[in-house]
């Protein structure tokens, strides 16, 4: 019977975005399965692309159809539901189908494979013998050598790198050998591992009344064949970890699999050590230190059922298991959930949909949930599960607010305040430890001139530039971290000529420099982008400091996030109001997410802790929630201002981006949008707000200007078909060739 294949073609541009039929041939019939890249004629070009459907009537005059021209080799066939999950997400989140399943699919790495070989005698004891005095009379050293170091191994084996290493013996030469049937060559391919290096405790901790009861709560729904989205919330402290572990042995104990989401790679490494010391080598990782062959292999164990357990951040969400059980999201209040490129998907949805097509359940964990997810969790969407104490019953930390005016005026102009200082003082005399939070990246921030005000900017984007050090006297770097731009620090200011010009506001390095100035006795790490570049440097830091190698830790967002230390007893935040009045509605949420996890930190093993807020709006109210770890509180004020205002997650809030070379182009191509969406909005009879067509929160960047227009809908569907029906206008209308049409439902970061 002749069979037929929908395909993808594997290039990204909107007018390619359809299915191909092509013709399947007799002798890929039995091979052939939904989700394999294939090759393909495409005109006069050969391509490959994604099966996404396969019939057995063929959609268009079947004689004018092409063949498929084969299997694109180590392509993994996945199921069939990952294929719909990528339409999903195109039809959620705009961009092309391509996209979505180059999101979605594991692309094998333009890698060889790992391949252990042995050499083994081939030849029985006697004739060997004889062989050998063969090769010694004909003065072949190198075979005689390899040999004779066979006929010494009791099992008559030896690895191939031993071989030519140790033994000084060439591949030619072991070739040779086995081509005369004297020994032979075994080949095995194995998988990269980047967990092999841990070893499996065993341990096990019994959960306390509190982690219990969640824990039997979600596994009754289980076993009742009930799949629910839970959303628990536990203080920071509370053993949430312990739960996640307890939900995946009992899933994973029913033959099915389980996806651990953490935000970001910093915390893979304490993360899979408490996972891996639990449930051994079953457990992989996937992050973006990886390399690609990495990475594949990881998908490739998940598909051959060599793991149970992946944990990662949002793309191990895409984890191609053969019967996902569980999918667990730590933190799930993290903005780094959110996709930053097409399609811009969020993984709590994408989980929530994934886990509805394969019958799995969803607990989505954090101290501070996301406002749209305890919203859900208030109308009953999500169930909420609480944990309102910490293990052992340990207190929360007590918290001191130090007001940075009254810091000035009293004539302390350090980036430690008087409160501060004093209490770093105390935990290095009783040898506790210290952990200090500051959210900034680099030493300094923008340049500016104290004379006449002008700040150094990128030629090429609307950004202030980056001071980065030169050291020992030399001056330094100006650097843009949108297109990569560099110029040198300048002496004096190009515009007025003032020498008075220079960084402003402390970073990481500058905090740093000044904390071994003042504690000069202290042992000081610091963590950020820069110290962290290479794959090993969040473990050799993190590891470090829980050896307690040192007593202080510097760092920014990374080092606030689910982190346990037990030896921290103090945890200060620096400038904590830095990012609570940017243009941005979920800047107080975060602060005050922000603040919350990093007091956290604090106090988490047998002694108090402590968390100093400094701040320049000691009564702000998510400051004051911060202070005293009251989510109802900060949830409460931040909600009536999302709904006075129309703001997710009471309202949608869509962003359409015009992009292009030409300003002007952009531009007209945003207000040709914006008619069009007016004209919807009048004759749907939905109440809805339009906001522009305005400029980008940065213009430009690396010479594309952007412009864009915000949407406000009740419905999230209403969203859907106004993108729907841009994407039409865009790919029909030959004026925006040159015009890149982009959407952002509910945007955590913007464009």
């Amino acid at each position: 019977m002749a069979l037929y294949a929908q395909v993808i073609v594997d290039i990204s541009q909107e007018k390619l975005d359809k299915t191909f039929e092509y013709r399947i041939p007799e002798r890929l019939c039995g091979a052939l399965g939904i989700g394999m890249q294939v090759y393909i004629p495409f005109g006069r070009r050969r391509l490959t692309g994604y099966v996404v459907e396969i019939t057995k009537e063929p959609v268009f005059d079947e004689d004018k159809l092409k063949e498929i021209a084969g299997i694109v080799e180590g392509s993994v066939p996945i199921e069939s539901h990952l294929i719909a999950l990528a339409g999903w997400m195109r039809e959620h989140y705009g961009g092309t189908m391509n996209q979505a399943l180059k999101t979605v699919l594991p692309v094998k790495a333009k890698t060889r494979p790992v391949e252990y070989k042995r050499v083994r005698l081939k030849l029985e004891d006697l004739t060997a013998k004889n062989q050998l005095a063969e090769y010694q009379r004909k003065h072949s050293t190198a075979r005689e050598r390899l040999l004779a170091a066979l006929l010494e191994q009791e099992n008559r084996e030896l690895p191939w790198n031993v071989i030519t290493g140790k033994l000084g013996v060439s591949g030619s030469v072991i070739r040779a050998m086995e081509e005369t049937g004297v020994v032979l060559v075994c080949r095995e391919v194995r998988y990269r591992n980047p967990v092999e290096h841990l070893q499996k405790k065993g341990n096990l901790h019994a959960l306390n009344a509190a982690q219990r009861q969640v824990a039997d709560e979600v596994i009754a729904d289980y076993d009742a064949g009930i799949r629910k989205t839970y959303l628990l919330k536990g203080v920071t402290g509370s053993g949430k970890t312990e739960v996640y572990m307890e939900l995946i042995a009992y899933v994973t104990g029913q033959g099915r699999q389980a996806i651990m989401l953490i935000p970001e790679i910093a915390l893979t490494y304490q993360t899979v050590m408490r996972f891996y010391s639990r449930f051994g080598d079953r457990v992989s990782i996937l992050n973006s230190r990886m390399t690609a062959a990495e990475r594949y292999d990881q998908f490739l164990r998940a598909k051959n059922g060599e793991i149970d357990i992946m944990i990662g951040p949002r793309s191990a969400l895409f984890t191609p298991f053969l019967n996902l059980g569980l999918i667990i999201m730590d933190e799930e209040h993290e903005a780094s959930y959110k996709s930053e490129t097409v399609p811009r998907y969020h993984a709590r949805e994408t989980a929530v949909e994934r886990a509805r097509m394969t019958g799995a359940s969803v607990v989505l964990g954090s101290a501070t949930p996301s406002l749209e997810s305890y919203y859900r969790a208030k109308r009953g969407e999500y169930r909420l599960l609480v944990m309102e104490e910490r293990v052992e019953k340990k207190p929360l930390p007590a918290c001191v607010v130090a007001d940075l005016r009254e810091e000035l005026r009293l004539g302390n102009r350090s980036v430690l305040s008087e409160a501060l200082a004093g209490r770093i003082t105390d935990r290095l005399g009783r040898g506790e430890q210290v952990m200090l939070f500051l959210n900034r990246r680099g030493m300094a921030g923008f340049v500016s001139c104290r004379a006449c005000g002008h700040v150094l900017k990128c030629p090429h984007c609307d950004v202030s530039l980056s001071w980065h050090g030169g050291g020992a006297g030399r001056r330094g770097r100006m650097v843009c971290h949108y297109c990569g731009y560099t110029e040198p620090e300048p002496s004096v200011c190009p515009v007025c000529g003032s020498k008075y010009i220079g960084g402003f506001k402390a970073g990481t390095e500058k905090v740093e420099a000044i904390v071994k100035a003042k504690f000069p006795g202290a042992r000081v790490l610091r963590m950020d982008t820069d110290t962290t570049r290479t794959k090993e440097g969040y473990e050799q830091i993190l590891s470090g400091f829980a050896n307690r190698e040192a007593d202080i830790l510097i760092g920014t967002q990374m080092i606030v996030k689910g982190h346990d230390f037990p030896h921290v007893t103090l945890v200060g935040v620096l400038a904590a109001d830095m990012s609570l009045h940017v243009s941005d509605y979920h800047a107080a949420e975060r602060t005050f997410q922000l603040l919350t996890q990093a007091a956290g930190r604090a106090g988490r093993g047998s002694r108090p802790g402590e968390v100093v807020i400094q701040t320049y709006d000691p009564k702000h109210y998510s400051i004051v929630a911060a202070g005293a770890q009251d989510y109802e509180a900060f949830y409460e004020q931040e909600i009536e201002y999302r709904k006075l205002l129309y703001y997710p997650p009471v309202w949608n809030l869509l962003v359409i981006l015009c992009a292009a070379r030409d300003e002007a182009r952009a531009a007209e191509r945003a207000v040709q949008l914006a008619e069009s969406i007016d004209s919807f909005k009048r004759a749907c009879g939905e109440k809805l707000f339009v906001t522009g067509p305005a400029d980008a929160a940065v213009a430009k960047v690396n010479d594309i200007y952007k412009k864009v227009i915000y949407i406000k809908a009740e419905r999230y569907e209403t969203l859907v078909e106004i993108k729907n029906r841009t994407e039409k206008q865009a790919r029909e209308d030959t004026g925006y060739r040159d015009v890149t049409v982009q959407f952002d439902f509910n945007p955590v970061n913007g464009f």
